[in-house]
């Protein structure tokens, strides 16, 4: 699913996500969304959510 849109994403979703100082290499984060923090419908670089255990990133996809 297209981690793009906020309403694909739900608290709880397992997501993977690209944390802000991994953005150049890409390297991906797996976790537990535990709260969601863009608040607009949709984001051309990710949903920034954050994860179970405080890690902040932008969602690139939901498994």
């Amino acid at each position: 699913m297209d981690g793009t849109i906020r309403s694909n994403i739900k608290i709880g979703a397992s997501v993977m996500v690209v944390q802000k100082q991994d953005q150049r290499t890409g390297k991906l984060t797996m976790g537990i969304v535990q709260r969601i923090l863009t608040n607009s419908p949709n984001h051309h670089r990710g949903i920034k959510v954050m994860l179970e255990g405080g890690i902040v990133g932008r969602v690139k996809s939901i498994n």
